[in-house]
C-alpha cells in the first residue's frame, strides 16, 4: 500500500515539475503570431494545393500579409475567399475564376502506342525509363493519371478515351494537375475567356509523321493562320497560338481545321 501511495506521490511531483517546465519553455521560446496572418489563414480553404505559388495556405497567408502576394492569389478559394482576404487587409479584391484543360486530343483511338508497356503505371515513369512515353507521339498525354492523383479536389478523371476529363463544376484552376503533368500538356486558363484554343502540343515539323503517330494531331498546315480574318492566330513552334485581344470567336479557324485541333473555349469547351 505504501509503495502505491509513494508511486502516486512521485508521479504527481514529476507531473507538476514538468508542467512548470513546459510553461517556462513556452514563454522562453514563444514566437509572436501576426494577427493579420492568422486572420488571412482563417479565410483560406485549407487545400494546400500550391496553386498560389506558395508552400500551402500558411505560406500564402504570410506572403499576402507582407504584401508579397496578391489578395486574389488563392485560386482554390475563388472570388469569395479573395473578398474575405481583401476585407482583412482593407482593400477591394476581384478574383477571376480559372480552370485547367489538356492540350492534347491523342485518345486511345487516335494516338498509336509503341507497344505493350509493363513498367510503373505513372506518366512520370514513362518519361524517365528511356522510352520517352508509351505513345508514338512523344508530345502526347500518357494517360496514367498523374494529374488525377495530384488534384486535391477530385475534379478530373481519366476518361474511357484515355485522356483527362475535367469536371468544371469542381475545378478551381489551382494548377496542381498542371505541375504534375510531365508532358506540360495541362494549361490553366481564365474560365470566362472566349476564343479558339489548340488542343495539341505536337511540335514535330514532319506532317507525315504526325498523321502516322496521331490522327488528331495538328499537321502544321497553317490554314487557321491564313484564314483568320482578325489575324489573331500565329504558328509558334508548330502550335497555333491565339491572341485573345484580337480573337472574336467567329469560329472560322475551328470550322476550317482539318484535324479538328482547334475548339472554342466558351461553353466550356465547344
Amino acid at each position: 500500500m505504501n509503495t502505491i501511495l509513494l508511486t502516486l506521490l512521485v508521479s504527481a511531483v514529476i507531473a507538476f515539475v514538468l508542467g512548470i517546465l513546459l510553461g517556462f519553455f513556452k514563454k522562453l521560446f514563444f514566437v509572436p503570431v501576426d494577427e493579420t496572418v492568422a486572420k488571412i489563414r482563417d479565410c483560406l480553404p485549407g487545400a494546400n494545393c500550391g496553386g498560389c505559388g506558395y508552400p500551402g495556405c500558411d505560406g500564402f497567408a504570410a506572403a499576402c500579409a507582407a504584401g508579397n502576394a496578391p489578395v486574389n492569389g488563392c485560386t482554390a478559394g475563388g472570388a469569395e475567399v479573395a473578398k474575405n482576404v481583401g476585407a482583412v487587409l482593407g482593400v477591394e479584391a476581384d478574383a477571376a475564376r480559372y480552370v485547367c484543360l489538356t492540350a492534347c486530343r491523342g485518345s486511345k483511338e487516335c494516338a498509336l502506342p509503341k507497344g505493350n508497356y509493363t513498367g510503373v503505371k505513372t506518366c512520370a515513369a514513362t518519361k524517365t525509363v528511356g522510352i520517352n512515353g508509351v505513345k508514338q507521339c512523344a508530345f502526347g498525354c500518357q494517360g496514367f493519371g498523374d494529374c488525377v492523383a495530384a488534384c486535391p479536389f477530385g475534379a478530373l478523371k481519366i476518361g474511357e478515351n484515355g485522356l483527362p476529363v475535367f469536371d468544371y463544376e469542381i475545378c478551381t484552376g489551382c494548377g496542381a494537375c498542371a505541375k504534375a503533368c510531365p508532358q506540360g500538356l495541362i494549361q490553366r486558363v481564365p474560365f470566362e475567356r472566349q476564343g479558339a484554343i489548340a488542343l495539341c502540343s505536337n511540335r514535330n515539323p514532319n506532317k507525315a509523321a504526325i498523321l502516322k503517330q496521331c490522327k488528331a494531331g495538328c499537321i502544321k498546315c497553317g490554314k487557321c493562320e491564313r484564314n483568320c480574318s482578325q489575324q489573331a492566330i500565329k504558328l509558334e513552334n508548330g502550335i497555333p497560338v491565339v491572341d485573345y485581344t484580337k480573337c472574336n470567336s467567329c469560329g472560322e479557324c475551328v470550322a476550317g481545321c482539318p484535324t479538328k485541333v482547334l475548339v472554342l473555349q466558351q461553353g466550356y469547351l465547344q
